[in-house]
This record gives C-alpha cells, sequence and structure tokens, in this order.
C-alpha cells in the first residue's frame, strides 16, 4: 500500500463505502418478488362474502404524506388489501422504491401495484420488475379476477403495444369460473397518456364482457367516477397522496361500493 498515494486509497475507502451509481440495484431478499409474495399472502385469507380494499397512488416524492397514509389504514380492522395505483416513485430511481416499499410495509395488510408512468422512467422499470414483478399480472381472489395493467402508453411512444390488449382479451376469457372483473391500472383511457388509438378498443373490449365491473385508475391527482362511455363499466379514478386521500373498494357477491376518504 505504500506505493499508492494517499488521494487514491481515499477514492477506493469511498468507492467501496457508497453507491455511485443512482440506477444500480442493490436489493434485499425482502424487497424482491414482492407482487408474488403478497398474492400469496392475501390468499392464504379466509374469504368471507364481503371483499375490501383501499385503492391509493401517485406516492411520488410524498413521503410524510405516504406515512399519513398508511397510519389512517392501520385504523381499519377488515381490509384484505391495498392496491398502489402507480407512480411510486418520481423518477424511476431504485432508492425511491425502497423508501416507498418501507413505508408501504409499515401497513397492517399486503399491499399489490401497478406500474405508473413515472416509474418507467430511467431503470425504472427493471427496478418495477426485480422489486414487484410482471408489468401485467393478475390473481383472483374469493368471487372476483383482479387484473393488473401497464397502460402508460406515452413511454413506449404510443407504438400500439401499451396497453396489451391481446393480453387484456386473453385474461378476460381465462375466466371458467365467470368471477366479476375488475381491470387496475395507472392511466385510465380517457386520459392523454394512453394511446388514443387504443382507447376505444379498450372500453368496448371490458364493456362486452358482461363480467368486468369497475376500471380503477391513478395519475390524474385527484378523485373521479363516471361511466365514462354509458357502457355500463364504471371507471374510478384515486387521488394522490398529496392531497391526503384514498378510496375504500367493497366488494359483494355481485356489485362494488367505492367510499372516498380523506386524512
Amino acid at each position: 500500500m505504500k506505493n499508492i498515494a494517499p488521494s487514491v486509497v481515499l477514492i477506493l475507502i469511498c468507492s467501496a463505502c457508497f453507491e455511485y451509481n443512482p440506477n444500480q440495484i442493490i436489493l434485499d431478499d425482502d424487497e424482491k418478488n414482492l407482487t408474488a409474495k403478497n398474492i400469496a399472502q392475501i390468499q392464504k385469507k379466509p374469504v368471507s362474502n364481503i371483499i375490501r380494499f383501499a385503492l391509493m397512488g401517485d406516492t411520488q416524492r410524498f413521503y410524510d404524506e405516504t406515512k399519513a397514509f398508511v397510519k389512517s389504514i392501520n385504523q381499519y380492522d377488515s381490509i384484505d388489501f391495498v392496491v398502489h395505483a402507480g407512480d411510486i416513485s418520481d423518477f424511476g430511481l431504485v432508492k425511491e422504491f425502497q423508501w416507498i416499499h418501507e413505508l408501504m410495509s409499515e401497513a397492517k395488510f399486503p399491499y399489490l401495484t401497478v406500474v405508473g408512468n413515472h416509474d418507467l422512467l430511467a431503470n425504472g422499470r427493471k427496478v418495477y420488475n426485480e422489486i414487484y414483478g410482471k408489468l401485467d399480472y393478475s390473481f383472483e381472489y374469493g368471487n372476483y379476477k383482479f387484473i393488473m395493467l401497464n397502460t402508460n402508453s406515452r413511454e413506449y411512444e404510443f407504438d400500439g403495444t401499451v396497453p396489451d390488449l391481446m393480453w387484456l382479451q386473453n385474461q378476460l376469457e381465462d375466466n371458467p369460473d365467470n368471477k366479476k372483473v375488475i381491470v387496475i391500472s395507472h392511466i385510465p383511457p380517457f386520459d392523454g397518456d394512453f394511446d388514443p388509438d387504443l382507447e376505444e378498443a379498450y372500453a368496448t373490449m371490458l364493456s362486452n364482457d358482461p363480467n368486468v365491473i369497475l376500471s380503477l385508475h391513478g395519475h390524474r391527482h385527484s378523485f373521479a367516477d363516471d361511466e365514462y362511455y354509458d357502457d355500463g363499466v364504471r371507471y374510478f379514478v384515486t387521488t394522490t397522496t398529496q392531497k391526503a386521500g384514498y378510496a375504500i373498494v367493497t366488494l359483494t357477491t355481485n356489485e362494488a361500493h367505492i367510499e372516498t376518504v380523506n386524512y
């Protein structure tokens, strides 16, 4: 070591202690494959005649507000799970995902996510894949099938591949027990960041399936609730944690009730 300049030694020591690349992905085991782990946790729960979950989203850099959300949701005893409607991060950086996961892990209930447009910045797609899993996935619980979909068309330059409507159609058809269907994604089809060439096909696909009852979203940072296409499908958009709000979705055998919460 005597032939190495002190300044070089200092650089080597600092390089060993600090992450020099914000896109570097270093995860603990309990930060990996969270979607599959949390679905397994949900499906272990006994199913009652009523399913209840919280819909929140757009946490981005709102860490204090997300902590307040967790405090609010932990006041409930009858929540089955929480859905984060995307924009977990602001810049797609691994540390942002980790900070939000650390906060969300304080909730009493397992949480699932859909990917948001901000989550796809930098190498956010790779981060999301490693921390959570696939961008498109589905699961069943009770009398319901939940389809979680990537609808961030602008991040794919409106190339016609997002949302993946062929995958969505296959998921709708793969429902032999005719479970009620809820589709959840970040960007709603009537938003300018959704591929306009796919909007009609998406809405028609949902309205043509009698099992679909809800299309749930985030992205717009405010509540919205409407049957936008007058076709029997209800579209609901939750607000951002920055505005201290979320929704409680209560599902009975055949219908859904949505309550907005401000905390």
